[in-house]
């Protein structure tokens, strides 16, 4: 049983996941897609820094948290029968996958219709299979169906698909980290896994490090109420600050450009403070904001605003710079606004469309934010993400 206290915290942290997500794929940098140890190539300006230094940076904890929350809700369930547990999870997983990456496919489909639709499209280069082919109604049929089960254009999917496969390798994971000798090497190679690999299509290395560590959490008790000696936050906070902030000064100058070392392991030392600090450091406030009944019923909507904001976002951004003549100040403006807006509108259709097909939005989500449970003081509840 998931205490009233950590529920609310898992959900909290579920939805300024979300939030943060959406600000991560909207920035509008030259480079259109950021590594730990991407640099910008272009000139140092305030705008640059800040979206370098939020999308690239601050707000990089937030897929962390989701593994690690998911981690430990599935070891929590140890006593269910694994079986039982993965039938679930295809109902909770694997169909809504399915169904979201068909509906970014339909989406693109559709766009590409129209003339402005297909301007957007080939600008982005979301579906180009090769050099001549820039469209999804060039695609052979076999092409169209791979693109849908693993590579699909709502591209934040694959998060769902590697949990599904981590979760499909629990036992193994849980054997791993249980056994005291074998346990130090798995982390081990885990970690550096972590480090030096962006991963492949069914297995990544920031997913299956945190993952295994949710579930080490839940399996050894780890104190999650208070942070341990070593530990300190303030520390950490610092160390978050402070290197996200060089991190990104450094990745606009020149001659750093080569030095994609110093970058990613300065990236992964920002990830993982970042993590502390967001978890023991922001206790105080998600239990604040779980106790207003706005917040919370906003909290519902956390997997619509997952599987809404893209490729909408990405579509939307290249519109905007198409048609629209920019300077850094309306950069700026754009990447504060069309991730609220996007955001506020994910929300609106997850209302909508819970109302009116219940149903289809139950199997759409997983049955996810279909009920609220009521903030209450000290009743146990079971948490879901």
């Amino acid at each position: 049983m998931l205490s009233t206290t950590h529920s609310q915290q898992f959900r909290f942290w579920a939805f300024v996941s979300m939030v943060c997500l959406v600000f991560v794929h909207g920035y509008n940098l030259n480079i259109g897609y950021l590594q730990p140890w991407t640099t910008p190539n272009e000139p140092l300006t305030m705008t640059g820094f800040t979206e370098y230094w939020l999308a690239n940076g601050i707000l990089r904890f937030r897929i962390p948290m989701l593994f690690i929350i998911s981690g430990y809700l599935f070891a929590m369930a140890g006593i269910t029968p694994y079986r039982q547990r993965m039938g679930k999870r295809v109902r909770t997983l694997l169909y809504p996958y399915l169904f979201w990456s068909a509906a970014g496919l339909l989406l693109t489909f559709i766009l590409e219709c129209f003339a402005p639709g297909r301007e957007v499209i080939a600008a982005t280069h979301m579906v180009q299979i090769d050099a001549q082919r820039l469209f999804l109604h060039e695609y052979h049929w076999y092409e169209g169906i791979i693109r849908w089960i693993f590579f699909p254009v709502s591209y934040q999917l694959w998060f769902i698909r590697v949990l599904l496969v981590y979760n499909l390798a629990y036992p193994a994971i849980r054997w791993c980290i249980t056994h005291r000798v074998v346990k130090w090497i798995f982390f081990a190679l885990v970690i550096i896994f972590w480090v030096v690999s962006q991963g492949l299509i069914l297995v990544e290395g920031e997913g299956l490090l945190f993952f295994a560590l949710g579930v080490w959490i839940q399996q050894k008790k780890f104190n999650i109420d208070s942070p341990p000696h070593w530990l300190p936050v303030n520390l950490w906070l610092a160390i978050f600050l402070l290197l996200s902030l060089a991190k990104t000064w450094v990745a606009f100058l020149p001659f750093f450009e080569a030095q994609h070392p110093i970058l990613l392991l300065s990236h992964k030392i920002v990830v993982f403070s970042g993590l502390v600090c967001a978890w023991y450091g922001g206790k105080k406030a998600a239990l604040f904001f779980m106790q207003r009944a706005w917040f919370a019923w906003l909290t519902s909507f956390s997997f619509m605003i997952y599987v809404l904001h893209a490729p909408l976002v990405v579509y939307a951004t290249k519109a905007i710079f198409l048609w629209w003549p920019h300077g850094y100040a309306t950069r700026m403006l754009i990447f504060i606004l069309l991730p609220l807006t996007i955001i506020s509108c994910s929300i609106a259709i997850g209302y909508l469309f819970r109302k009116v097909f219940p149903r289809i939005y139950r199997f759409s989500t997983g049955g996810r934010g279909m009920e609220l449970p009521p903030i209450q003081a000290s009743v146990p509840v079971t948490g879901k993400l």
